[in-house]
């Protein structure tokens, strides 16, 4: 689905990613660890075509996508979340989905007529809500959601684009116990079907939905493997897990 080779990226006396080669597998959940500083967000921002990297290559479902920009990415099939929640605080939950809907069709539908009353961009909208567990919020202004509802809107407009390859950059970041649980089994549901990229630093999550994991320290990835092969690398728990982790 998704191939890296030797991608770079310095903020001057910084290199955020060091020549990293990595590959997601169709139809897996990946997670990327490692400790704050590590380049994780910095990788996520390249793939998803938010930075350009300084050398190096991104191949997304075998075509070269190393100089296309976010918006072309996102046509493919590639879609993101942010660290940040990043959704219009003004407008109803539906509304979010549906512009998200329309932005990925690149139509503005019939110029007299309001965009929200379109079949063609509520239905899809309401049904990205409703998988997320939001069919009942849609007239609710995104302000007013809970902080785990507007994570859970944010990945509805992700949904909303009809991704392959789905980019999550700390969803379950700022949630309670309760909500964090719910987001992971709510995620769950996604294994499969959509390709997932998942940095994470809560590991309830990350070692109940990986299949794979590679671990980031310093811009480089120093291991990649099964929860279990990570869980017992003694390189990885030096670096990050700690020994308690074994």
């Amino acid at each position: 689905m998704l191939e890296v080779r030797a991608l770079s990226k310095r903020f001057g006396g910084l290199q955020a990613s060091d020549r990293i080669d990595l590959e997601i597998l169709s139809g897996e959940t990946h997670a990327i660890i490692g400790p704050n500083g590590a380049g994780k967000t910095t990788l996520i921002g390249q793939l998803a075509g938010d930075l350009r990297p300084d050398d190096g290559a991104i191949r997304f479902m075998d075509r070269d996508v190393t100089r296309l920009d976010a918006p072309s990415r996102s046509r493919l099939g590639l879609a993101r979340s942010f660290q940040i929640t990043s959704i219009f605080r003004e407008m109803s939950a539906l509304d979010n989905a549906a512009l998200a809907v329309q932005a990925h069709r690149g139509s503005s539908f019939r110029f007299w007529r309001p965009a929200r009353a379109e079949r063609a961009l509520r239905e899809p909208a309401q049904k990205a809500l409703a998988s997320v567990g939001l069919g009942a919020r849609g007239d609710v202004a995104a302000a007013n959601l809970a902080h785990g509802e507007q994570r859970q809107l944010e990945i509805a407009m992700a949904l909303a684009t009809e991704p392959r390859l789905l980019l999550l950059d700390e969803p379950v970041a700022g949630m309670g116990l309760d909500e964090s649980q719910r987001m992971i089994r709510f995620l769950a549901t996604l294994k499969g079907p959509v390709t997932i990229v998942l940095v994470e630093h809560d590991m309830d999550a990350v070692f109940t939905l990986a299949d794979r994991i590679s671990v980031m320290v310093y811009g480089r990835i120093i291991a990649t493997g099964t929860p279990a092969e990570v869980r017992g690398n003694a390189e990885v728990r030096r670096a990050y897990l700690g020994e308690d982790a074994c």
